[in-house]
C-alpha cells in the first residue's frame, strides 16, 4: 500500500487547427479537446487513470523515482512556478494532483 500525497505535474496545451492538444510532461499522458476547458478536463481524467493504473500494478514508486516525480505529503502552495522553455503557441499550467492511499485488495 502506498502513501497518500500530492504531485505537481506540468500540463501543456497547444492549439492545432480546430482542436487543443493536452500533454502531461512528467507522465507522458496526452489527449485533445475541441476547447481548452475540454482538453484540460480530459487530461486531468487521463492523468488520474494513469496514476491509478501505476498504483494498481504496484509501479508508482518505481515510476516516480525514474521520472523524478516528487511525492509531497502536504498539498503544495498555489504559487508554483513552472520553469520550462516556453513557446508562444503553448499554454503551460502547473497542476497539483492528489494521490489517495488505496486499501489492500
Amino acid at each position: 500500500m502506498s502513501t497518500a500525497g500530492y504531485v505537481v505535474l506540468t500540463h501543456k496545451f497547444r492549439r492545432v487547427n480546430r482542436r487543443w492538444t493536452a500533454y502531461c510532461e512528467e507522465l507522458g499522458t496526452a489527449t485533445f479537446g475541441r476547447s481548452l476547458p475540454e482538453a484540460e478536463k480530459r487530461l486531468i481524467e487521463a492523468v488520474w487513470l494513469h496514476l491509478n493504473t501505476l498504483e494498481d500494478v504496484g509501479e508508482r514508486e518505481r515510476f516516480f523515482k525514474e521520472h523524478n516525480i516528487e511525492l509531497h505529503h502536504t498539498k503544495p502552495k498555489k504559487d508554483i512556478t513552472v520553469r520550462l522553455p516556453l513557446k508562444q503557441e503553448v499554454f503551460v499550467h502547473p497542476h497539483v494532483q492528489r494521490i489517495p492511499t488505496l486499501s489492500p485488495a
